[in-house]
């Protein structure tokens, strides 16, 4: 069964432990918000679901898959380099600077899908995950190396931006942290109830369908279709929305994609509301046997060509293994397609400060970790 948060090294323990109460499992939706969220025209009432945009195209997945084989492949197999060997390259982010008034876009990768983003003063944050693994459990799905800054070293965050649910997108322990402060939340439909079950005051919550969207003070956030489906305990599964996101600034607009396998929403999005000064896109955690809901290299690069983008940052790697693949080979593949695909490829380093006015010099720096 594949996910974004590996459902395939996860499945065998969360059969047992869904049994067991466990708050990073969270709360799907119920009650009165259950029956708003069923209205959405993504809903499919008979299945009691959300649905992507060809409603079987999970199910015509898995009937391609042999689960006992791709469980032995993942306990036994896998590339021998999934991880790093040694601690990869990082920069203390300059968090000052990063707050400074300045035309156009600034940004912070942190690894995997989290990133930090200051579009016209308004800080946002996308998909943190700051604790030290990606599953419901600390000892499961490790980090590469710890986050290279702590969640109290981070500046005031405006807003929290959620693509869906998964363990390595939806992190519990850094939800709670802000638990305590003003920073509200926007996720597609559905997610908030995970976080009012974790303390988060509903007046701080936003939820949005495909195509709807949300302004402040000027800057237009739209949430937008993606392929790809949702669940945190392998019984549950997309009981709430996935989705990427639009951000439409004064002179700037971006684009996330979250976790999506490759389909139309990629060219009509670009249609409606490209071109793109930054696109982040997911690269990396994928396989041919769940290509349905995650992109291959070939498709990030013609996914970003569809985006009508001017930059791109690959997003969804780094920081996780949660596929078969050696963890450099998302970046190597991507590597050739933007040559190929004269695609402005940006490759940041942990913590690097980038900013979409000022050119920034990017290093191969993974090309130091491969092997000989």
């Amino acid at each position: 069964m594949p996910s974004s948060f590996s459902f395939k090294k996860l499945f065998p323990f969360l059969t047992i432990v869904s049994f067991i109460q466990c708050s990073a499992f969270g709360k799907d939706p119920h009650g009165t918000h259950l029956e708003k969220i069923q209205k959405s025209t993504n809903y499919d009432v008979s299945r009691e679901q959300f649905v992507n945009r060809r409603a079987d195209i999970l199910e015509k997945m898995r009937e391609n898959q042999n689960m006992f084989s791709l469980a032995i492949r993942f306990i036994f197999g896998g590339d021998k380099h999934q991880r790093p060997d040694q601690k990869l390259p990082e920069v203390k982010p300059d968090i000052a600077e990063f707050l400074k008034k300045s035309d156009g876009m600034k940004f912070i990768w942190f690894g995997h899908s989290t990133f930090l983003v200051n579009l016209d003063g308004k800080i946002l944050l996308f998909d943190p995950v700051f604790s030290s693994s990606a599953s419901p459990v600390s000892f499961m799905i490790k980090r590469f190396q710890d986050a290279v800054i702590s969640l109290e070293e981070m500046p005031p965050i405006d807003y929290i931006i959620i693509s869906h649910d998964h363990y390595d997108h939806l992190d519990m322990e850094t939800i709670q942290f802000f638990k305590s402060k003003t920073t509200k939340f926007i996720t597609p439909l559905g997610v908030i109830s995970h976080l009012k079950e974790w303390g988060i005051a509903d007046d701080r919550l936003t939820e949005l369908d495909w195509w709807e969207s949300t302004s402040i003070d000027g800057l237009t956030i739209v949430c937008t279709p993606a392929q790809h489906f949702s669940g945190r305990t392998g019984s549950n599964a997309n009981k709430t929305l996935w989705g990427s996101w639009v951000l439409l600034g004064k002179s700037e607009r971006m684009y996330f994609s979250g976790d999506s396998g490759y389909d139309v929403h990629f060219k009509n999005i670009g249609d409606k509301y490209g071109p793109f000064d930054l696109t982040f896109i997911e690269n990396g955690q994928y396989n041919e046997q769940w290509r349905a809901v995650h992109v291959l290299p070939e498709e990030t690069a013609k996914a970003f060509l569809d985006l009508k983008g001017k930059r791109l940052v690959p997003v969804h790697w780094g920081m996780f293994d949660l596929s078969l693949h050696n963890w450099y080979e998302p970046i190597e593949k991507l590597e050739d397609e933007s040559i190929k695909n004269n695609i402005n490829l940006l490759t940041p380093k942990f913590g690097q400060l980038v900013k979409t006015k000022e050119e920034t010099l990017f290093e191969k720096w993974w090309k130091m970790f491969l092997p000989k």
